[in-house]
């Protein structure tokens, strides 16, 4: 199974690609889409080059199913909501491709890869390294869509069988119902 994990961000997004066979991982690339050359104040294009960028991914690599970080709530209420216009475009590039999509946080994906969900971006840089057998540590960003694709390598069967036998799935309330209700 090819998985492929993005760790989104506006300016930069990394991107990761395993292959599991049976308990074996192995690396296949992993890199990052900018976006910092982009007009700072041009959002629209920005995401664009995003979603383009996670499509072009997506073509080149195959993946069968794709892991996504979880957006957390930052201080600065700003940078929470761009962060995650440009996780939207990067989930909706994702499902575009009919790709099934998995969502963990980065406490889950550090819990896994790294042993302990404080861990700083040098372990996780460290432990991708030494879980995918790699020459040299990989960029803190591709480090993390790694570890969001290792996590979902270890962690997505499982979840998947416990959301299909409890109620995990998402509630009708939060998705668009047409006409208004009272």
């Amino acid at each position: 199974m090819r998985i492929l994990g993005i760790d989104p961000g506006l300016r930069t997004t990394g991107f990761g690609v395993v292959d599991k066979e049976g308990a074996t991982l192995r690396y296949v690339a992993s890199g990052t889409i900018r976006t910092d050359k982009q007009v700072q104040g041009n959002l629209p294009q920005r995401l664009k080059v995003l979603y383009d960028g996670i499509r072009e991914v997506v073509q080149r690599y195959q993946p069968e199913s794709a892991a996504v970080e979880i957006v957390f709530v930052n201080v600065n209420p700003q940078a929470t909501l761009l962060l995650g216009q440009a996780r939207g475009a990067c989930l909706t590039a994702l499902v575009s491709c009919d790709l099934a999509v998995a969502e963990y946080t980065a406490l889950q994906m550090k819990q896994a890869v790294a042993g302990h969900g404080l861990a700083k971006k040098p372990q996780v840089q460290e432990m991708v390294k030494r879980l995918l057998n790699l020459p040299a540590l990989p960029g803190p960003d591709a480090a993390d869509a790694l570890g969001l694709a290792i996590t979902h390598a270890h962690a997505g069967h499982a979840m998947a069988k416990l959301a299909a036998a409890t109620d995990l799935q998402r509630k009708t309330s939060g998705m668009y119902r047409a006409g208004r209700s009272r």
